[in-house]
């Protein structure tokens, strides 16, 4: 991985980072020559914009960027693929703000793994300010999730999202366990197996723990769908071509597992990926069908689409058998979210008040936006089946987000602290710093608020 940042500044080239509402002020303070530059170029002060400024020989001799002090962060997004290779530097008062630097780095992504071109680097200079270890971790805790996201499902199929994990935790010493296949049911994993038995790749549930016993348990679960075909109730074609994403959950657990590794947070990390293929074939699950979960709960299945909750219950429950200070699960969940809150803005749930407030906070000041939505216990109801304990999915189509969570509380004990974010993983569109494709959507957010939770319990 390269992270387009250098301690070197010989040779570098300035980036002067003005504000929109000091741009007309700025410009005249300018050289005659750098005022008529501006003019020719029709250069526009908005944000983020990027202007090349040559000396009098046509050589690159500084670059203009033009920011908005609430959204500081992104104006450097768009930076190191507009500028030739080569190194740089910030010049301007806010040299030290950290946000400047990550923008540049998560704007600085490409996916490339299987297209042609050349990969062109250019590299920032680092002021001795800057925590290079904290920039660094989001930097490729955020690259994690793009990548996975981004990969074919025939390249990040549970075998694969196996070796992605197994790849992060040797670098920290550990060996990941896996209960594979058939092994599901001889170790209580029923519905996991069910959702993923009638892939050929067959289904697992993977896990790795880190850290010292005696620090708080932080568990960690990630919805690795594969590929979502929606099994027999099937999805159309539109419907199902981007659900290469429906991983994303997982990709986000593997993301904040290695953030927090690297910051060596005072937390026992435990993560738990439950990894499979909703496919179709003659072995597939099916509506009405009856499932006997970890807990024992029975789920009647009202509909195969809504496989990514069934597979996180068993893992729900294989988490608080340990007891967690605190439970989170990511997962590409529903299309109701994205209703609610559009595809930019991550909802999140939880049965804990104060972490509803804090993790708010935690977004404000990382600019990674969440929102939180009700566990709305009167729409329990939908849930209901004449024949089981619950029903995977509730038939009104009203308030989709909401009944998910209230399905994936019912396997969550009431004194466990429990977040659930539901997110879409993927930027439909591009913009300053976040390239179009697989997106970590609240994982700045999440390791900001694992950070001042636990460190200050120290």
């Amino acid at each position: 991985m390269q992270y387009f940042y250098t301690d070197e500044d010989t040779n570098s080239i300035p980036i002067d980072v003005v504000l929109k509402s000091e741009f007309s002020a700025w410009k005249k303070n300018q050289s005659k020559y750098l005022q008529n530059w501006i003019e020719a170029s029709q250069f526009k002060a908005k944000a983020s914009n990027v202007l090349r400024i040559p000396n009098m020989q046509g050589s690159l001799e500084k670059v203009l960027v033009i920011a908005e002090i609430e959204n500081l962060m992104w104006c450097l997004g768009l930076c190191a693929k507009q500028l030739p290779a080569g190194k740089y530097h910030i010049n301007s008062s806010h040299k030290d703000n950290e946000q400047l630097y990550l923008g540049w780095g998560l704007g600085a992504y490409q996916y490339i793994e299987y297209k042609k071109g050349q990969d062109k680097l250019c590299k920032l200079h680092i002021d001795g300010a800057i925590d290079i270890n904290q920039l660094t971790a989001i930097i490729q805790a955020v690259t994690v999730v793009r990548d996975m996201v981004n990969a074919p499902a025939s390249d990040m199929m549970p075998q694969h999202i196996s070796k992605e994990c197994e790849s992060i935790a040797q670098e920290f010493g550990l060996k990941i366990s896996e209960c594979i296949g058939d092994n599901l049911i001889t170790e209580n994993y029923p519905v996991i197996h069910a959702v993923g038995r009638a892939s050929a790749h067959e289904p697992r549930l993977i896990e790795f723990i880190w850290g010292d016993p005696q620090h708080p348990r932080v568990s960690l679960i990630g919805k690795g769908v594969s590929f979502d075909s929606g099994g027999l109730d099937i999805k159309s074609a539109q419907g199902m071509r981007l659900m290469k994403k429906d991983m994303g959950g997982a990709a986000h657990a593997a993301g904040i597992a290695l953030a927090v590794m690297r910051l060596k947070l005072p937390i026992q990390l435990q993560v738990l990926i439950p990894a499979v293929e909703n496919a179709i074939s003659g072995d597939a699950f099916r509506p009405g069908d009856v499932l006997t979960s970890r807990s024992g709960k029975t789920i009647e299945i009202d509909n195969t689409d809504a496989e990514g909750r069934l597979i996180l219950c068993d893992a729900i429950t294989k988490a608080v058998e340990s007891k967690p200070d605190l439970l989170i699960d990511f997962a590409t969940l529903t299309g109701a979210a994205r209703v609610a809150l559009g595809t930019e803005v991550p909802a999140f749930f939880t049965n804990d008040d104060s972490s509803a407030a804090d993790l708010m906070h935690a977004s404000e000041i990382v600019n990674d936006p969440i929102w939180q939505l009700p566990l709305h216990q009167s729409y329990r109801y939908m849930l209901n089946s004449d024949i089981a304990d619950i029903v995977n999915s509730a038939a009104s189509g009203y308030g989709g987000a909401i009944t998910a969570a209230l399905y994936l509380k019912e396997f969550v004990p009431p004194e466990t602290k429990w977040i659930h974010f539901d997110v879409m993983a993927y930027n439909m569109r591009a913009r300053a710093g976040r390239p179009n494709g697989g997106e970590a959507m609240g994982l700045r957010a999440v390791v900001e608020f694992l950070q001042k939770r636990y460190t200050n319990q120290q």
